[in-house]
């Protein structure tokens, strides 16, 4: 028996980690994503940008590091991003993973026919803003992927001040994810001991005040518990709880219908968190598939027919798709930047434009990075 039979048989053995359908239902139990085709065919040859995509998909890049777009000069190390309506038109925000104060987040206005009309900063004086989320009030959740680094509420129209959100927990930040349903925030932790947290705040919308709790296993079962100290000092959120569920390096996290996708990258894995059933699945782990085409797995989002598209660090430099029925597939690659990672994954509001961003593109370095738009006809049935 290979490695990955005898580890898939494992998986399937335990009830706390077989995955399932994505349409969480009982009768979509199912292994782990496996590699198959993608619903949009092969990729195509690369493109003028350097984009392999499939066919009846094009591409334009929208800024670069260190060049105006609009008139405004776009930050470098673009990282984490979310789309937001506005009006005829839509809003997107990106983070900007420098450090020593030099990070934060810019955003890029689009008219209704999709030309950026303007192009400004929403954060300032910040430390490796990394990944975040949005929430359904309109605001973007930055987070610090440093030790005692903050979530930062902002405002995707820069308008309105960013204010620090201490309440949520200092740790080293990633992605966030909010759960109206249960009205909750789930937040993921890049350590190779992390936690997986979420936040309840004490009156929903308003983050200023709230409890952090931190998933805790007994053997099948799983608890959320408070965690004592929410400002990690002198004793470390994720050191607090005894029996705390370990992730390795947690990365993305998007929730939708019940279920919270994250990811980990220390053992390449998409996880599925039911928060209906209180239970966990893993949804892809590139040791339980042949060929595996995603790996460095990093942001997640999804569409509203519950494809998700999970962006590669390191890798083939892809976004790939794993489908409700547990196919996993390239869906875009990017050329001659092996040096870089892909990021910032969003869909706009119509779900007929994905943005995202190469991180420090063709040059290797934060100061090259380059964010992108893709067009075409992204399904809407199944």
């Amino acid at each position: 028996m290979d490695r990955r039979t005898f580890l898939r048989a494992a998986v399937v053995g335990t009830s706390t980690s077989v995955a399932f359908g994505f349409s969480v239902v009982p009768e979509a139990l199912a292994f782990p994503a496996q590699t198959g085709p993608s619903p949009y065919g092969a990729l195509r040859p690369a493109d003028a940008n350097g984009l392999l995509l499939p066919a009846n998909f094009t591409s334009r890049v929208l800024a670069r590091s260190g060049q105006s777009v609009a008139g405004y000069t776009w930050h470098g190390a673009p990282d984490g991003g979310a789309c937001f309506a506005d009006g005829t038109g839509w809003i997107y925000v990106s983070n900007s993973e420098l450090s020593s104060g030099t990070g934060g987040a810019s955003a890029l206005r689009f008219n209704s026919s999709g030309t950026i009309s303007s192009a400004y900063r929403i954060l300032s004086g910040t430390t490796r803003n990394c990944s975040g989320g949005a929430t359904p009030w309109g605001t973007w959740l930055s987070g610090e992927e440093t030790d005692l680094g903050y979530i930062w509420e902002t405002d995707p129209r820069g308008t309105q001040a960013a204010v620090r959100r201490p309440a949520l927990g200092r740790f080293s930040h990633e992605a966030a994810a909010v759960d109206p349903d249960r009205r909750v925030i789930y937040l993921t932790e890049d350590e190779t001991s992390g936690g997986f947290y979420r936040f309840v705040p004490t009156t929903w919308g308003d983050l200023s005040a709230g409890t952090l709790q931190v998933l805790r296993e007994s053997g099948s079962t799983l608890s959320w518990v408070t965690v004592p100290d929410p400002d990690g000092s002198p004793t470390r959120t994720r050191r607090q709880v005894s029996g705390m569920k370990v992730f390795n390096g947690g990365e993305g996290c998007y929730y939708r219908n019940g279920t919270c996708f994250f990811t980990t990258k220390g053992d390449n894995r998409v996880w599925a968190y039911d928060a209906v059933n209180n239970t966990i699945a893993i949804a892809y782990d590139d040791n339980l598939t042949s060929n595996p085409p995603l790996t460095g797995v990093d942001n997640i989002t999804a569409t509203s027919v519950g494809d998700l598209y999970v962006a590669e660090d390191g890798g083939n430099m892809e976004i790939c798709i794993i489908t409700p029925n547990d196919v996993v597939a390239p869906f875009l690659r990017v050329s001659g930047q092996s040096g870089s990672e892909l990021c910032g994954v969003a869909f706009n509001p119509a779900g007929n434009r994905l943005y995202f961003s190469s991180q420090r593109g063709t040059s290797g370095s934060s100061s090259g990075g380059i964010t992108y738009e893709v067009t075409g006809p992204f399904r809407t049935t199944l």
